[in-house]
């Protein structure tokens, strides 16, 4: 019998200021369905949105207690993730820096709109961060054209400057995962990842659940993303330039 690929789970946390949707992430994260530590990569407080900067990292702390934390930029609002406007490496650099003058150190970076470029590459390296920005498939909703990272398995990305990145990309959306399980998982490193208000929806909330018990018990070796960024830092090396589709000039 072959071995059983390694798994990890994320959740892209982008309301963590909405009490439901904050206390049905809690319960899961807490609950470990399948034996997975989720990590909770998330955005933080926007400070045009006026939101409260206390309790978003009294809840942050409480994410980073249970599992892995990392950092979800949306660059133009809270409910608009990809950059319009500003210079997007500098939005992270700023970010990150806000978080580890409050104490919180995350150790992963999932761009919103699953965008990135090189720049942001280039602070994440400088940073010591690994991304999971990129996608093993191209995301259906994003326009035509629309710059990404596409990648199927873990690798360092090499930058311009010379610096490495560590990439684990996502693997599996809860609808790619469900349909992977009633055939045959091919990643050789599966990471599902879900959005914070899939659970709301009562029936996604439970088939994530359902899902990730199947995974972990009988179909891959539970272990979290922070061990992945452990166990890989020495990945196969790819240029950044290799995998990135630019948008059109």
């Amino acid at each position: 019998m072959p071995a059983r690929p390694p798994a990890a789970v994320s959740c892209h946390v982008e309301r963590p200021l909405d009490d439901r949707v904050w206390a049905a992430f809690s319960r899961l994260q807490a609950a470990r369905p399948g034996g997975f530590a989720i990590a909770a990569l998330t955005r933080p407080p926007d400070p045009e949105a006026n939101e409260d900067e206390v309790r978003w990292l009294e809840r942050a702390r409480a994410a980073a207690a249970r599992g892995p934390f990392g950092l979800h930029t949306h660059w133009t609002s809270p409910s608009h993730a990809r950059p319009t406007v500003g210079d997007p490496a500098e939005r992270v650099r700023r970010e990150l820096a806000w978080l580890r003058e409050r104490d919180l150190e995350p150790t992963l970076f999932a761009g919103g709109g699953w965008y990135i470029d090189e720049d942001v590459a280039e602070a994440l390296a400088a940073a010591g961060l690994a991304d999971c920005t990129a996608t093993a498939f191209r995301p259906s909703y994003l326009p035509a054209g629309a710059a990404r990272l596409g990648t199927d398995r873990p690798t360092n990305l090499v930058l311009a400057s010379g610096a490495r990145l560590l990439e684990l990309p996502s693997t599996h959306s809860l609808g790619m995962l469900a349909r992977g399980l009633a055939g045959r998982l091919t990643a050789s490193v599966i990471h599902v990842y879900f959005h914070d208000t899939d659970l709301l929806e009562p029936l996604r909330r439970r088939a994530l659940q359902a899902a990730l018990a199947v995974l972990g018990r009988f179909r891959a070796r539970p272990t979290d993303l922070d061990t992945l960024r452990r166990e890989l830092a020495d990945a196969a090396e790819t240029p950044f330039e290799a995998v990135y589709e630019k948008a059109p000039a």
